[in-house]
């Protein structure tokens, strides 16, 4: 069942009033923001000149170099004083992208992650144990204002304190846990060591993000705690969670809110769009942002547009699970790969646990890559054994092979238990 009727309204309802939003975006941040007034001079390009999302494409693209050249608040559009909350990126190395809200910004972000949970089979009274980081990070902060603007409980526990998050969940019989999907399965793994079933824990719904997540892990993931298992996406320039997240009734797919957020898919090397089932980068531009309007933000992650209704009735677009990231890409002696292809594959075989690492070593000045895979601990196959079949999938499928794989047993890959999961090592 649709949060807002406009969920499933007709796509001539959707563009008129995408139309509208976006005219007032790019108006405003013609008016409010030096470097957008400038790059669409240089363009050539007017407020007046937008009269339809076709006219989108006119636009400038705004990228993350972009927030760090304007840092602190060179991209904001609202004097402090209107400013109600200032997050930014969770990245780790130099400046962090800051971005910015009104009252008017955090009514609409709690409203599209209320619908986001709804959308997920979350009810209201529901209560739900947020598991992602708070401060900066707008995880735990976007997440747990979804969750009261639905009309849910939130135990707001944050990363980490794994004990504590298990025995939390027990003793409040918590229905939704909110965190990244590496982290829902070291949560079963701590659940076990304490002496839980993790299938017998009460969630029903995990609500899994900040992470790419391949369909082999999220089957794991359900499989190890008896729940449905949701992806949801977002980012911290655009609003942070809750720009799209999958329906439970099709789990096929994340249904961007394209009424507050345009989505396109460009070629990540020229930039030029691609048409309906290509694949590349997704490109967001915000469409009802006060403090912080963004035109055309080139993300890097890398999935597919479908505009054909959904099962559940929603008539908004759905985007591919991410595939990777156009930084994420790995070119080992003239070989481009991403992480999950490499994690897809290697998660489809019987005996291998979802935990796995790539490290990159320059060797007689070659690249050399290792990859190590970790058995899952019903593993009927030898170490060995399995060492030949992982190396036979991947060239099958990848025509692929590393140069060093090695076979450990379970629990000999480290886990994260507080923050994104590190996958790719580069020594180089």
């Amino acid at each position: 069942m649709a949060h807002k009727p406009i969920e499933t309204a007709d796509r001539e309802e959707i563009r008129e009033l995408q139309a509208e939003r976006l005219r007032e975006t790019v108006a405003t941040a013609y008016e409010n923001v030096p470097f957008y007034r400038d790059r669409l001079d240089e363009a050539g390009v007017a407020p007046a000149d937008i009269e339809s999302v076709a006219d989108v494409t006119l636009l400038p693209q705004t990228t993350k170099e972009d927030f760090r050249d304007e840092y602190p608040d060179g991209l904001f559009a609202a004097e402090m004083d209107e400013i109600r909350r200032i997050h930014g990126s969770s990245g780790t190395t130099g400046k962090p992208k800051l971005v910015a809200y009104t009252e008017s910004d955090l009514e609409v972000w709690g409203e599209v992650v209320a619908r986001s949970l709804a959308a997920a089979g979350v009810e209201p009274g529901a209560t739900v144990q947020n598991a992602y980081g708070y401060g900066l990070f707008t995880g735990g902060h976007g997440l747990e204002h979804g969750a009261e603007a639905l009309g849910g409980t939130v135990i707001p526990m944050g990363g980490g304190n794994t004990d504590q998050q298990v025995q939390m969940m027990v003793d409040m019989e918590s229905d939704v846990l909110a965190c990244t999907p590496s982290y829902s399965l070291y949560f079963a793994e701590a659940a076990e060591e304490m002496g839980h079933d993790p299938r017998e824990l009460p969630v029903e719904t995990i609500i899994f993000g900040a992470e790419p997540c391949t369909d082999p892990m999220r089957e794991e993931i359900e499989a190890r705690l008896d729940v449905t298992g949701i992806d949801i996406y977002g980012l911290s320039e655009i609003v942070g969670p809750g720009v799209s997240i999958e329906c439970h009734e099709a789990q096929e797919g994340l249904h961007i809110w394209e009424d507050r957020f345009f989505p396109e898919i460009v070629d990540p090397e020229t930039g030029e769009p691609l048409g309906e089932g290509e694949e590349g980068e997704l490109v967001l531009t915000t469409l009802s942002k006060e403090a912080l309007p963004v035109l055309r933000y080139r993300t890097g992650d890398l999935t597919t547009l479908y505009y054909d209704e959904c099962e559940c009735g929603r008539t908004m677009v759905r985007m591919d699970n991410v595939t990777g990231r156009t930084d994420d890409l790995i070119i080992v002696r003239g070989v481009n790969l991403y992480p999950s292809q490499i994690e897809h594959t290697v998660l489809d075989i019987e005996g291998v646990a979802p935990h796995y690492r790539i490290d990159l070593y320059t060797k007689d000045n070659l690249d050399v890559m290792e990859l190590t895979v970790e058995m899952a601990e019903d593993a009927t196959k030898s170490q060995d054994e399995l060492h030949e079949v992982v190396l036979d999938e991947l060239d099958a499928v990848l025509a692929f092979t590393p140069d060093d794989l090695d076979i450990v047993p379970p629990g000999s890959i480290a886990r994260s238990e507080v923050g994104k999961v590190q996958r790719v090592f580069d020594h180089r």
